[in-house]
């Protein structure tokens, strides 16, 4: 009997242990579904939407052409914007021979010069001598020329790997680049070569009048104006040659004589006459593949 009474008890003690038990399990159940405290969290998905810093970015590469919008048959529009000609001027931005990755700090690289600035190709007038025929009119025009009009093909000379077209954009120029101020603007200056500074590099610009430098390349042209003067002509730009020994830019002078037309001419039609413009300037063609600088006037 005694056996009985405590084999009874031993079981109304585990009964009791394992009731309380259940008890606290449910608890503490209940508490994490309240709370959502009591377990570890799964860890946080990446952000897809992050943005690298843009100290770590690299900067976007130009593409290696740089072309701009052209409206001329020869692929280089009357501002001298660049694309590519068959005369082979065009070289890839820094990649000439001729060209370091040596910035010059001008100071100035958020100033732009207008490439359209064409003053220096406003023909100046003859004054010299009467011309000997009268000048072909069309359009409300007068095309005056000294020599009998010539066609031949319009092919833009090949000054070599160091010149370029107006329009064409360069990251560096080479240590050889002097800077020459011209009426409160700063100019660059390389080998017959004028830069002006433009979107973090340089671009070519025409030569602006007035622009003085002590040496012009090798293979300058001399050119005659008059029985008096003579120009110095190199990419399309007339230099005149000071008591000093110093070229200074000019605009062309009627009735002067060229053997080469630059890269950023084109050829217009005038009537049943053809002509090769390069800024405000009419070259007519005349015999021996030559260019005669045109004086245009308005026929009053």
């Amino acid at each position: 009997m005694t056996n009985k009474i405590i084999g009874l008890v031993i079981v109304r003690i585990i009964f009791s242990m394992v009731t309380i038990m259940m008890i606290l399990y449910s608890t503490s159940l209940s508490a994490q579904r309240r709370g959502g405290g009591g377990g570890a969290r799964p860890a946080a998905r990446p952000s897809t939407s992050h943005t690298p810093s843009t100290s770590n970015r690299q900067p976007t590469a130009k593409p290696s052409t740089n072309n701009k919008v052209s409206n001329s048959g020869n692929n280089v529009n009357n501002s001298g914007n660049k694309i590519n000609n068959n005369s082979g001027n065009k070289t890839n931005n820094i990649n000439s021979g001729n060209r370091t990755n040596n910035n010059i700090n001008s100071g100035n690289t958020n100033i732009n010069i207008n490439v359209n600035n064409s003053h220096n190709t406003v023909v100046r007038r003859s004054s010299y001598r009467p011309y000997p025929a009268p000048p072909y009119r069309y359009g409300g025009m007068r095309y005056y020329a000294y020599r009998p009009y010539h066609y031949h093909p319009y092919r833009p000379f090949y000054w070599g790997p160091v010149w370029h077209p107006w329009g064409f954009f360069v990251a560096a120029l080479a240590t050889t680049a002097i800077i020459v101020s011209v009426a409160n603007a700063q100019y660059h200056y390389d080998q017959g070569v004028w830069y002006a500074p433009s979107n973090d590099g340089y671009e070519v610009v025409a030569a602006p009048v007035g622009g003085t430098v002590d040496e012009l390349p090798a293979n300058t042209e001399t050119v005659v104006v008059n029985e008096t003067t003579n120009n110095y002509y190199y990419g399309g730009t007339f230099y005149e040659k000071d008591s000093s020994g110093k070229y200074t830019v000019v605009p062309p002078t009627a009735g002067t004589i060229v053997d080469h037309l630059p890269e950023g001419g084109k050829e217009v039609t005038v009537g049943s006459q053809k002509y090769v413009k390069v800024g405000e300037t009419y070259y007519q063609p005349i015999e021996g593949d030559k260019y005669e600088v045109a004086q245009v006037e308005e026929d009053k």
